[in-house]
């Protein structure tokens, strides 16, 4: 940096001490670009408040959401193409209620009900990733521009605009010390960021009517969303009813219980009156010997001290691709920690991520 710079950054340091601690009174803006200034504020306050909460109302849970972005940062890590979606409660419904209808049989009427609803239910989970994807390019993206773009310029503007305010209140009130070209030049400076942050508040409050698009958007994707559920229910009622007006169309079957078996009471000597048993066969005299598992010891590689690992508390068994499975009780090498919620490890050469909540450390990461 040149002296020029450093003296600037001093006079700016010593005039902040000088309002901060000893009350020295600043060049004040105006109402109208105070009000501007609030506007904005509020404005970037909400942006990022939105995109939070519409990203929490798709998807609500928020172990998956975390378990979503930390394989989506996996993903990219990894260099992998298709990332994984969010398990929409729909699509995990209708899995269950499908999977058990057929194990109960579709000929049956509840077997058959609870494969019909459970495939309703996955196409309802569909037409919810829809609707994600809708609202992530129309809604959220183009907020998440605005913040990073239009908003950010204006915060280096506003910042810029208050270092060179008090580089000028500095030299104002040392003036006679100061050149007065110098004083010149430092309100120059100064009216011109105020004018360029001015400017540029002014730009995008008038032209808001951009984010009205961008909400009309939200709620045609809602609106969209709830018509394709909506056929699909309807659908699914009609299929339901029909199935009652089949079944009760029917005639009911009677039950026809089998008849009893017929045993024999003869005389029988080992028989205590009772009906008779078969004698199951002795165990045979040339039958290998076996022994009790709990008897024999087995050697296990033990890892060396210095080496981050920790113990599995319970089974783990991989949903997804890039996830470690182990057993309660395995000893698990420590690689890295993706998160606050995942652990990246190996296991018998495997390698993979897992949950911490799964495992007890005993000799943690280095820091």
């Amino acid at each position: 940096m040149s002296v020029a710079g450093l003296k600037k950054q001093f006079y700016k340091a010593s005039q902040m001490v000088s309002e901060k601690v000893g009350g020295a009174e600043g060049t004040k803006l105006d109402d109208d670009f105070r009000d501007l200034e609030r506007k904005v504020d509020v404005t970037s306050k909400a942006v990022v408040e939105v995109i939070s909460k519409t990203s929490e109302y798709l998807q609500p849970n928020p172990a998956s959401r975390a378990k979503l972005s930390m394989l989506n940062t996996m993903s990219k890590i990894r260099g992998q193409v298709k990332n994984p979606g969010y398990p929409q409660a729909e699509g995990l419904l209708g899995e269950c209620m499908s999977k058990y209808g057929r194990d109960l049989g579709e000929d049956t009427n509840f077997g058959g009900a609870l494969v019909d609803v459970g495939e309703a239910m996955k196409r309802l989970a569909e037409v919810k990733d829809s609707l994600d994807i809708d609202v992530k390019q129309n809604f959220i993206d183009p907020l998440q521009g605005l913040c990073d773009k239009d908003l950010r310029e204006i915060q280096h503007h506003l910042k810029k605009l208050e270092g060179r305010r008090l580089d000028y209140d500095y030299k104002k009130k040392r003036q006679g010390k100061i050149p007065d070209e110098e004083l010149r030049q430092a309100l120059e400076k100064f009216h011109e960021s105020k004018e360029v942050a001015e400017t540029s508040m002014y730009n995008l409050l008038e032209t808001d009517i951009e984010q009205v698009s961008q909400l009309s958007s939200l709620v045609e994707s809602q609106l969209q969303y709830h018509r394709q559920a909506v056929q699909v229910l309807e659908e699914l009622s009609d299929k339901l009813r029909d199935r009652m007006n089949d079944a009760q169309s029917r005639p009911r079957r009677e039950y026809t219980p089998k008849p009893k078996p017929i045993f024999d009471f003869g005389e029988d000597s080992h028989s205590n009156g009772g009906y008779s048993t078969s004698m199951a066969p002795p165990p045979s005299r040339n039958s290998e010997p076996f022994f009790h598992l709990a008897t024999l010891s087995f050697w296990k590689p033990r890892l060396s001290p210095e080496q981050p690992s920790c113990k599995a508390l319970y089974d783990f068994e991989p949903e997804n691709e890039g996830e470690l499975g182990f057993r309660e009780g395995d000893i698990i090498t420590l690689t890295n920690q993706i998160d606050e919620n995942w652990y990246e490890g190996m296991l018998n050469s495997q390698s993979g991520f897992f949950p911490l909540n799964y495992v007890e450390v005993l000799v943690p990461l280095p820091h």
